[in-house]
């Protein structure tokens, strides 16, 4: 951070405006110092209501509207980004408590900025609260392929035979053992029975693989201040091939964190067929909806 700019005194110009990474309170300013955000910008402080906004300034030809919609699909650009903007809050967050908000947050300007640290403060002082003096986990569950697939039977394919698919029933004076009672089952008919219970064991494993996941999420719960589950993660950033089975966070008590640990590889060791990752600690971004600052036209 390169200094703290009091309420509403500096105004970025034409072409730029203001990305926000965070709010922390009670943060020494020299804490950051050099301190770079996205693209390389020095990063400093808004300060407002006791509250300081790490920010730096970026061109809009990057982060308008319309550019920030195209970058936000470009993974390489997102994966910067995303960087960049962690490497701010958890510099801020190992020297205070400090709430990180959405990646690619946009102001106008510095004023702007101070104007919804005055007006939210109550809600940053709240969440500011939640997650002083404690850091998020991460749990992400994969399960084997071989296991969702429910066993080593292959089941997909037509089994090599000379048995017609078509014509008359080979029942009359030249049929096998089943002639003159029911008619043996032709190879369409085992085709379709072995899909059949291929896709039942494909059920049952995915039940399992789902109920496996909901209790090791319910037992990390316990060691938890807070959970948050996401959506599963897109295989191309998680460059995982096992099915993600489970992606939750953890607001934790600094002291929680052994127990917690040992409760996650725990688990890991008793599922078969599942791996269970733990990342951590980090600063507490699935626990910020309720400081999402509010938008007024012109934010981005």
């Amino acid at each position: 951070m390169t200094g703290t700019t009091d309420t509403g005194t500096t105004d970025t110009g034409g072409g730029s405006a203001v990305y926000l990474y965070g709010v922390a309170r009670g943060l020494d300013p020299a804490a950051l110092g050099g301190a770079a955000g996205v693209g390389g910008a020095p990063v400093r402080g808004v300060a407002a209501g006791g509250l300081t906004a790490l920010v730096s300034t970026v061109a809009l030809a990057d982060y308008g509207e319309a550019a920030l919609r195209a970058n936000l699909e470009d993974l390489a650009w997102l994966e910067a980004t995303a960087r960049a903007h962690h490497d701010v809050v958890d510099r801020a967050a190992r020297t205070a408590p400090t709430a990180p908000v959405r990646i690619a947050t946009i102001y106008r300007d510095d004023g702007r900025v101070a104007e919804v640290l005055a007006a939210q403060g109550e809600r940053f002082a709240e969440i500011l609260d939640l997650v002083s003096g404690r850091a998020e986990w991460g749990v992400k569950a994969y399960a084997d392929p071989a296991a969702l697939r429910g066993g080593t039977d292959p089941g997909g394919g037509l089994e090599p035979t000379a048995e017609p698919l078509t014509g008359p029933n080979p029942t009359g004076p030249h049929a096998g053992p089943h002639a003159g009672g029911a008619p043996a089952a032709g190879a369409g008919t085992a085709y379709l029975q072995r899909r059949q219970q291929e896709r039942r064991r494909r059920a049952d494993a995915g039940r399992r693989a789902a109920e496996q996941a909901a209790a090791v999420h319910a037992e990390l719960t316990d060691h938890a201040v807070a959970s948050r589950h996401h959506p599963p993660q897109d295989p191309r950033l998680s460059g995982r091939a096992g099915t993600q089975i489970l992606n939750a966070a953890y607001l934790l008590d600094e002291e929680q964190a052994p127990g917690f640990l040992a409760v996650a590889r725990a688990a890991g060791d008793r599922l078969p067929g599942i791996e269970v990752e733990v990342t951590g600690p980090w600063p507490p971004y699935s626990f910020i909806e309720a400081a999402a600052p509010a938008r007024t036209p012109g934010d981005a």
